[in-house]
């Protein structure tokens, strides 16, 4: 008859518990997007899988939210005539995008982020007032930094 050994089989959670240690967790930014500011709760991660939770809190209009990886200022981007950017200029790298939602809602998604500079913007252009209104020219842009993982 064979017997078990029990500390060998006692280790194998501890083995189990120590390699999912070392594992990286996931990121999660909060952005607020409001007329006309883009704002996240914080302003730089580590290097890694990012979670972008974005709540749209108007008060009137639906926005965006756009992860552009770039060494641009938020500012310079390049844009269109109407005032959005353009989203294959030069210089930037568009990395993913939650597609316009209302006012009140909140979405969410992940991108695995490399080490460097981004901008996170809203990109709507809607006709307003009998004129053209561009998100991303009133001001719904803001540099975002991704640092070395730890």
């Amino acid at each position: 008859m064979r017997r078990l050994r029990m500390a060998s089989l006692c280790a194998v959670p501890l083995l189990i518990l120590a390699a999912c240690a070392g594992q990286p967790t996931a990121t999660t930014v909060e952005v607020t997007l409001v007329e006309f500011a883009v704002i996240p709760d914080v302003s730089e991660v580590p290097a890694g899988e990012v979670t972008f939770q974005a709540t749209n809190d108007g008060p009137n209009d639906p926005h965006e939210l756009v992860v552009i990886k770039t060494d641009l200022a938020p500012g310079a981007l390049p844009t269109d005539q109407d005032g959005a950017v353009d989203e294959a200029g030069s210089g930037i790298e568009v990395l993913g995008e939650i597609e316009e939602f209302a006012v009140g809602g909140t979405e969410s998604m992940t991108l695995t982020l490399e080490p460097g500079s981004y901008v996170l913007i809203c990109n709507l252009v809607e006709m307003e007032d009998g004129g053209v209104e561009a998100h991303y020219a009133m001001g719904m842009r803001t540099a975002f930094t991704v640092t070395e993982g730890s």
